[in-house]
């Protein structure tokens, strides 16, 4: 029986535990489109379901991964062909259905976008999840109104992954980027990848009133709790906020004021199920007029398949930043 090699993580009676197994070889049924995977990447949610620190994965036994980009091996459906090159991100994978740490991956033909000009699959695994999401944060924002005159945007979770895509799309498109990081030692680097200036961890701890001094024109929240309540208090009129990620809380205590006062609007950014014509445009600005100047600026660290689970710990612990690329392919392999 032919095998393939996966990251499986399993959860049962006997606790967590997850490492490399040799599987069989899928057969795509109707509809469905079995691809080669050459890369992946590591997100926050890919570690916490690989250490088993969060509760990420459905069910068990996963493959794990949310992030995917190769070459189709076979397709049941006529939207694409052998030696395609394709992307898969969200959806199910790594939460309901076997994900992108794998030599093989088959997947409904519907989770799929065509690779576009201008990417390959090294490229759009530099960027993944975390740009595509920073992606639909920016869509939104514009989507709604948000201009460079409105004043600065905010990144905070800046050296993180949706946060460092983030700060080079907005600068990108010509907007002052203000990087909020407590990774101090990480400011030459946020400076290089778009950000104008960096604030510490605290800077907004004493906006503590219902309205304080407008201070940014938008921004993009990786954080949550209490920072995304003093980010509304300090937002311009008509500005917006792009809400991701909940690092330091899932409450949000705050007033209506800086929504009815001045316009404020928050937009959740839920990039796991985006509608596929959406989920193709984004892609297509990614690899185009909002493709980050510089790439490989954004690139921590690559690791060899064999590699992955060794960064799971340092990224849970705060010692990664920006993106993480996972080699899934052979060595022969651009």
């Amino acid at each position: 029986m032919e095998t393939y090699t996966a990251f499986r993580i399993h959860q049962d009676e006997a606790g967590h535990r997850a490492g490399f197994e040799q599987l069989p070889i899928p057969r795509p049924g109707p509809g469905e489109v079995l691809v080669r995977v050459a890369y992946s990447s590591v997100n926050y949610k890919d570690a916490l379901a690989g250490t088993g620190r969060g509760k990420i994965l459905r069910t068990f036994p996963l493959v794990g991964g949310i992030d995917a980009a190769g070459t189709v091996e076979a397709s049941e459906d006529p939207a694409f062909r052998p030696g395609d090159a394709v992307i898969a991100t969200g959806w199910g994978l790594s939460f309901d259905h076997d994900g992108g740490y794998a030599e093989l991956l088959c997947v409904p033909a519907s989770w799929l976008v065509p690779m576009p000009e201008g990417l390959d699959a090294r490229t759009a695994m530099i960027l993944g999840t975390a740009g595509f999401t920073a992606a639909l944060a920016v869509h939104r924002m514009l989507t709604n109104g948000q201009t460079p005159a409105l004043g600065p945007i905010l990144v905070t979770g800046a050296s993180g992954g949706v946060g460092c895509v983030a700060i080079a799309l907005f600068a990108r498109l010509g907007y002052e980027v203000v990087a909020l990081s407590g990774k101090a030692a990480l400011a030459d680097w946020l400076h290089r990848i778009g950000a104008t200036r960096i604030l510490g961890r605290d800077a907004l701890a004493d906006a503590k009133r219902p309205l304080e001094r407008a201070r940014w024109g938008g921004a993009v929240d990786n954080v949550g709790g209490e920072l995304l309540a003093q980010i509304t208090r300090t937002l311009a009129p008509h500005g917006n906020i792009a809400s991701i990620g909940l690092a330091g809380g899932h409450q949000l205590e705050t007033t209506v004021m800086p929504f009815i006062l001045r316009g404020v609007s928050l937009l959740g950014c839920n990039s796991v199920d985006v509608p596929q014509p959406l989920r193709r445009t984004l892609w297509e600005h990614l690899a185009t007029d909002w493709r980050p100047a510089d790439l490989d600026a954004l690139l921590s660290k690559t690791l060899d398949f064999a590699d992955l689970p060794e960064v799971f710990d340092d990224m849970l612990a705060g010692q990664t930043h920006g993106r993480v690329l996972v080699k899934i392919a052979p060595s022969t392999q651009p």
